[in-house]
């Protein structure tokens, strides 16, 4: 198991944890979440090696191979495929040692290490390094190309494809969907569902989290938290806690300001001066509760748009691709103020060049595309953001496109975008990614557009300025056309799915959920990301399956228990809620109310006791189903 013990470490004057104790249980998948900054990366530097603790250890239990995706991909000429192989070092060290033997004729040697390699499906790892390309979007034939003459989006997909072949004990992924379509990502589900090994997975996709992460691991205000549950129920829990810590905020304000009153009014006489004084000392001694600070950073909005045009744009019979080549053919489309739509389809099908023929950077090699006279389109692209003047402030990109606006307003407008005080005087340059992306969406919302086109807007962008954007998409009126592997943006901003497959643009038949369905069926190809899997124990196909089939028997009552419990959960902490606020009513601390105030206080230890104890059963339950789903995966 891993363990924290009393762990704390800064980066140069900067405290990012503190106090940390908790353990990680073999096969567990936990999702590491917290605010941009706040230490998740640099949490696993630390888990690395590459960063040492101040106070307390981590402990790796030794032995455990641990893997991560490289920030940097050599620039070689070799062979993508070599390169992902590279990633089962074990492989590599037994091909090394095969080489020697078969150099010195050891033929005694020779036959123990194709043994090895047999135990460890060495014969098989080409191809199991070739579904993984495939998974990841790589077409039959690149896995020969050689890695050099891939972009550095490409690339990612390489490095990460590298990390995925190691058979790995620990499993840290960093931003994994980054530069990866919503194909690729739902395949990267799958695959790391069927993983055996123990994962931590920093995401800020919620979808993603969801059906990943079996825990959540909070990141906070130098403190970790474990949450039991995915994404969602994370969300709830704390909710929950935040309201909790709230109420506990507010009575005890309240018996600060009784405090104050006394300690005013009678510290003058002498006869109260002993009790004003004790009151005094506790003052000092009491642990003061911070208030929930729950509100996101972020708050922007869309502007009503000047004019609403209808038809906004319309497609007919349009043809569109590069030189002579057509990826899109006869293209029908019309867009009205208020369409939300959501465009599906494999990596390279036109998804992008639908968009670019929308937003007027490229033009129809057939057909017509009209467009309304006071069409105002805003349009996200990853090259929007590579032409922010570097040299220029957040203020000064603004202040071009707004020069009547006083500076107090633009500085107001930027602050919702995360850019509060200095921070809008600072150049662009050292910006991270994500605060490039918010600045590109921040100068496209300023321009009222009556048609938003939004091409993987959410890349490097946090969970929090994810739901400020969907918050501000679904008050947008004017027509919006988007392409985003975040489901849950496409989720609750897209009315209607078009299918972008075959050079023909079509309405999805479906929902999002029925699109993983789609890929499978008219992919047979794809060999199934749980095949794509690390084993490291080399257990026969027989002795699987047997194992498999008496999981599927213990999962059985296992569920029906976790159902139950759940059902028990959801009533104790309803019932801990009423609680906590029938406590905060101040009429229940005058002196006639003292029998209720006891009972209350009574039955909220009993709850609470109770809680705790369904709470650690739950938990015991959810990991003996996991263990057997890792079993029957």
């Amino acid at each position: 198991m891993l363990q924290f013990r009393d762990l704390s470490f800064r980066r140069g004057p900067n405290l990012l944890l503190e106090g940390a104790t908790l353990t990680i249980y073999p096969g567990q998948k936990v999702g590491l979440v917290g605010a941009n900054g706040c230490g998740k990366s640099s949490l696993f530097a630390l888990l690395l090696g590459d960063l040492h603790a101040d106070t307390g250890e981590v402990l790796i239990p030794p032995g455990w191979e641990v893997a991560h995706v490289a920030q940097h991909t050599p620039d070689t000429n070799r062979p993508a495929i070599d390169f992902v192989l590279d990633g089962d070092r074990e492989l590599r060290l037994i091909e090394a040692e095969l080489a020697e033997a078969d150099a010195a004729g050891d033929g005694l040697r020779h036959g123990e290490l194709l043994g090895r390699l047999e135990h460890i499906d060495g014969y098989g790892a080409e191809s199991r390094a070739a579904r993984l390309l495939h998974g990841l979007g790589f077409k039959p034939g690149d896995e020969r190309r050689p890695v050099n003459s891939y972009s550095g989006g490409w690339r990612m997909r390489l490095a990460l494809a590298r990390t995925l072949m190691c058979r790995s004990d620990l499993l840290l992924l960093d931003e994994p969907t980054n530069h990866l379509d919503l194909d690729a990502v739902i395949w990267l589900e799958s695959w790391l569902k069927a993983y055996p090994g123990t994962l931590i997975l920093i995401s800020h996709d919620r979808d993603f989290l969801d059906a990943v992460g079996g825990h959540i691991l909070h990141l906070e205000r130098q403190r970790l938290t474990l949450y039991l549950g995915n994404y969602s129920a994370f969300e709830r829990q704390r909710a929950e806690r935040l309201a909790q810590q709230q109420a506990a905020y507010v009575r005890q304000q309240r018996e600060i300001a009784h405090m104050h009153s006394f300690v005013e009014r009678f510290r003058a006489k002498a006869t109260k001066a002993r009790q004003a004084q004790s009151r005094i000392k506790a003052l000092e001694r009491m642990e003061l509760i911070a208030p929930a600070h729950i509100d996101s950073p972020f708050h922007f909005s869309f502007e009503g748009a000047e004019q609403l045009p209808r038809p906004l744009l319309r497609l007919d019979e349009a043809s569109a691709g590069y030189g002579e080549v057509a990826i899109l053919k006869g293209v029908g489309l019309s867009l009205e103020p208020g369409d939300r739509i959501g465009l599906l389809g494999r990596n390279g099908a036109g998804k992008s060049t639908l968009i670019k023929i929308l937003a007027g950077e490229l033009a129809p090699q057939s057909g017509r595309c009209e467009r309304a006279q006071d069409l105002r389109v805003g349009y996200f692209a990853q090259h929007q953001v590579d032409q922010l003047r570097l040299d220029d402030t957040p203020l000064g990109h603004l202040r071009r496109l707004d020069p009547q606006a006083t500076e107090q307003r633009l500085r107001n407008y930027l602050g919702g975008f995360g850019f509060a005080g200095d921070r809008a005087l600072d150049p662009v340059a050292p910006f991270s990614g994500g605060e490039k992306a918010r600045l590109v969406l921040a100068l496209i919302i300023r321009q009222r557009p009556n048609l938003l086109l939004l091409d993987e807007p959410t890349n490097h962008l946090d969970l929090e300025m994810r739901h400020a954007l969907s918050e501000a998409l679904m008050g947008f009126d004017g027509a919006l056309v988007l392409v985003s592997h975040d489901r849950h943006l496409l989720r609750v901003t897209s009315d209607s799915l078009l299918l972008v497959d075959g050079g023909k643009v079509e309405p999805f038949d479906g929902d999002l959920d029925d699109y993983p369905a789609w890929l499978a069926r008219t992919d047979p190809d794809a060999g199934g990301a749980a095949q794509s899997a690390p084993v490291r124990d080399g257990v026969d196909r027989k002795e699987q399956r047997r194992l498999a089939a008496d999981a599927r028997k213990a999962l059985q009552p296992l569920r029906k228990r976790e159902k139950a419990l759940d059902q028990r959960l959801a009533i104790l902490s309803e019932r801990r809620a009423t609680l906590e606020q029938a406590l905060a009513a101040a009429d229940l601390y005058e002196p006639d109310a003292k029998g209720r105030l006891l009972a209350l206080l009574a039955e909220q230890r009993q709850v609470s006791a109770e809680l705790e104890q369904v709470e650690a059963e739950w938990l015991e339950v959810s990991e003996a189903i996991e263990q057997a789903q890792a079993v029957e995966s």
